[in-house]
């Protein structure tokens, strides 16, 4: 790590600072809660999100540039100085700039950490890479840390890069405002509204809150759900936002009569949302929800079912507790991608309202500013993935146009879904999932040496929670010891194994047997980061008696089982 600290120094001539590009401007930060005490906020720039930055916030456009970005030594040769500056609302807070470039050999460990301490007021500061001292390990910028002194801290962040000489870039674009009121944002917001669908349940889930009768509103999906991009992520997500925008429809106070509940989890398809459903939005029987946003649309890539669990997931829920209202949403990235092709049949064949942001926002985008366009890219994304506080408020706008809707119409009876033919497949509808400690399908569960229970696992900011809280708690970890499998027996036609992901060295691979067939090969650190996974390890069409086992490929090392799951 190298740590380059305010020092007072001599006056010297002016610096040339030559050509630069931004990759944050003016952006909102916020110091969430970490473990110890300490207030941060990372902003990760691996995967190619800083080049993402680049073209969005920084107008980069030279392909050249765009490729030195994605190593640390393309890095090297592309940037001179950093420019750092943070305007908090107390000009006098001091803030530490990190900058982690991830290791080869242990991302988030054997790289190099630049370190800067910024005063709070808005000042520049410059950090010259010629005064670092670079680890022999680098490979690739992974990501922007703000360190504060304490949590609950809100602040807006720049930070440009100044380029060696050889090297141009673009003027930086004027800012723009978004003008919620006007009718070209009421237009845009209404045609979010794919399917207006059968809108009994949502009418029937207002009418209840209205009434002052305990009412449940919730919220499932990946990291935009999770509320990624938000400042702060409990208050200023799309979730809260739509949350409140329902109570304010019904006439009723937030967090009265009318319950909350966030289920989004970074990085995970509906196949993971399959398995925490029960976990993590009924709360095993904690929760009776009268409506469901479900948002997967930019995740289910990582859906090896292509859709089945999808479809899976919106039955299980439409005829699950409750029987709520579902609403599909479909979000999307910066450069226009989501799977609403693929999902939109599911809406289309059960009838379900389905508000798309795709349809929102991306055909403006390619406007002129004066001649269509209502937000710019820059104003709706965060990074390349996730909003600001202002595509957050954009997606919850579109729910409360459909809330709005439904309120407004009358009568209509309910759909059937049970009595429709399901358009992509049903197939896990009514899987089951158990872990250490609930285990209701009667599994028989040898841990061998899996007897630890990790904390190094997934953290979600749940409802209204700034710190993240331990997904899938109760696990199995195998740390070290012998060569003996983990052995479940079970009666199940399917059976899912959920694990962790990680980038650190010190995991192994897993095979996974059935009945002493090979099955599946589980690779941990194919994702790059902690992260919780689901796979099949197999399916058929008939229950039976099956003995399965995970055999580690290196038992000196770590493995960690998240928890099964089971069509039975």
């Amino acid at each position: 790590m190298t740590d380059i600290s305010l020092q007072p120094k001599a006056p010297k001539d002016p610096i040339k600072k030559g050509a630069s590009f931004f990759i944050m401007r003016g952006k909102d930060i916020f110091a969430q809660q970490w473990p110890g005490g300490k207030g941060m906020q990372p902003i990760y720039e691996s995967d190619g999100r800083l080049e993402s930055s680049a073209r969005l916030v920084g107008n980069i456009e030279d392909e050249e540039i765009l490729k030195l970005l994605g190593s640390t030594e393309g890095f090297k040769k592309l940037v001179r100085q950093i420019g750092v500056s943070v305007e908090a609302e107390d000009l006098n807070e001091y803030v530490d700039f990190c900058f982690q470039m991830y290791g080869h050999t242990d991302p988030y460990v054997s790289g190099t950490t630049i370190r800067k301490t910024v005063k709070g007021d808005g000042s520049e500061i410059l950090i010259n890479l010629d005064e670092v001292e670079w680890s022999d390990d680098d490979n690739i910028p992974g990501q922007i840390r703000f360190e504060f002194s304490r949590p609950g801290i809100a602040a807006k962040a720049s930070v440009r890069f100044y380029l060696n000489d050889g090297f141009t870039a673009p003027e930086p674009a004027e800012e723009e405002v978004v003008d919620f009121s006007s009718e070209a944002y009421k237009a845009i917001i209404k045609r979010s509204l794919m399917i207006k669908g059968n809108t009994y349940r949502v009418k029937r889930a207002i009418e209840k809150a209205r009434a002052g009768k305990d009412t449940c509103v919730a919220f499932i999906g990946g990291s935009i759900t999770q509320g990624a991009g938000a400042i702060p992520i409990n208050a200023n997500c799309y979730a809260r936002k739509a949350y409140e925008g329902f109570c304010d429809i019904a006439g009723v106070e937030y967090d009265t009569n009318v319950k909350y509940v966030k289920a989004g989890l970074g990085g995970t398809p509906s196949e993971l949302g399959l398995t925490r459903y029960e976990m993590d939005v009924l709360e095993y029987g904690k929760n009776v929800p009268d409506l469901v946003v479900v948002e997967f649309a930019v995740n289910d890539a990582g859906d090896e079912t292509e859709g089945r669990c999808y479809d899976s997931l919106v039955r299980k829920i439409y005829n699950g507790p409750g029987n709520p209202a579902v609403v599909l949403l479909f979000s999307v990235f910066q450069d226009d991608y989501n799977l609403q092709e693929r999902l939109l049949p599911v809406g289309k064949a059960y009838d379900l309202p389905t508000v798309s942001v795709k349809e929102c926002v991306t055909p403006q985008f390619y406007l002129k500013a004066g001649e269509g366009r209502v937000v710019s890219k820059l104003a709706f994304f965060y990074d390349c993935y996730h909003p600001t506080n202002t595509g957050h408020r954009i997606m919850a706008d579109c729910l409360m146009n459909m809330f709005n809707e439904a309120d407004r119409l009358s009568g209509g009876e309910d759909t059937d879904i049970k009595k429709i033919a399901a358009p992509i497949g049903d197939q896990f509808e009514d899987i089951v999932f158990f872990d250490r400690k609930v285990n209701t399908v009667g599994a028989v569960i040898d841990c061998a040496d899996f007897t630890k229970d990790s904390d190094e696992i997934h953290y979600a900011e749940r409802k209204m929670d700034l710190f993240g809280s331990k997904e899938f708690p109760n696990n199995w970890m195998h740390d070290g010891g012998s060569d003996k499998p983990f052995a479940v027996d079970v009666c199940c036609k399917a059976l899912m194994i959920v694990y962790m992901d990680t980038a650190s060295p010190s995991f192994t691979s897993a095979k996974v047997y059935a009945d002493g067939e090979e099955k599946i090969t589980i690779d941990p650190h194919i994702v790059g980061w902690t992260h919780a996974n689901a796979l099949i390890v197999f399916e058929e069409e008939k229950a039976s008696k099956h003995h399965v086992e995970v055999r580690l490929d290196d038992h000196s090392k770590k493995f960690t089982i998240l928890g099964f799951a089971v069509v039975k």
